[in-house]
């Protein structure tokens, strides 16, 4: 793992923008490419005047969205029966894809948004959507958005948690422990979950109205 921290760095200080773009596209897809790693690290590189902050989080927003674009299509092609029966060789169980296809039928464009935001359904939320054959416009803009605003999380924790000897140590351990210690990291985490515990209220209510 240690090796592979080290190769995904030097990808965002060699190449750059590409770098990112490549690496949240593949965090957004089936590989476990955590984007604590990708993002801070550029964000910091940005205060050295290596890269743009804006650009760092528009590259991480574009590649969020291309990796999740093409796993909706490629989970719409192949259908919930082949993902069911080999999802599991990819980290993707059938109790998760459940799970995420019943968050996804209850929330539908905002449970799109908040997965964006919250660990593990982030990263899977794309293949229900594909199996559901959700509008592909509505999907984009809500992953867009969604990852704009996680992208821009990480990258304010990269200029004012992360040091040189962080980065330059390429630990992946220690990066991440560096964010998810801060006092800020907690209100920020806090605050999503008391905005997406809203909006499953607000939904939940709304929808027993309907029914009723």
């Amino acid at each position: 793992m240690h090796h592979l921290v080290q190769v995904w760095f030097e990808w965002v200080e060699q190449w750059g923008y590409f770098g990112i773009i490549l690496l949240m596209a593949m965090e957004s897809s089936i590989f476990p490419v955590p984007s604590e790693i990708v993002i801070p690290p550029a964000a910091f590189l940005a205060t050295e005047g290596r890269l743009n902050v804006f650009g760092v989080i528009a590259a991480g927003t574009f590649g969020s969205w291309l990796g999740a674009a093409v796993t909706y299509w490629v989970s719409w092609w192949l259908g919930r029966i082949f993902i069911t029966r080999w999802g599991r060789y990819f980290l993707v169980s059938e109790r998760k894809l459940e799970r995420s296809e019943t968050w996804l039928r209850r929330y539908e464009a905002g449970g799109i948004f908040f997965a964006r935001l919250l660990p593990v359904i982030r990263h899977i939320i794309s293949i229900p959507a594909g199996i559901m054959q959700m509008n592909f416009g509505t999907f984009s803009t809500m992953t867009l958005a969604g990852s704009a605003t996680w992208c821009s999380v990480l990258a304010w924790f990269g200029q004012k948690v992360l040091t040189r000897a962080m980065v330059e140590s390429k630990d992946a351990t220690a990066l991440v422990r560096a964010v998810k210690e801060s006092g800020h990291f907690h209100t920020i985490v806090i605050t999503c979950v008391a905005v997406t515990c809203l909006y499953l209220l607000v939904v939940s209510v709304t929808g027993k109205k309907r029914t009723s």
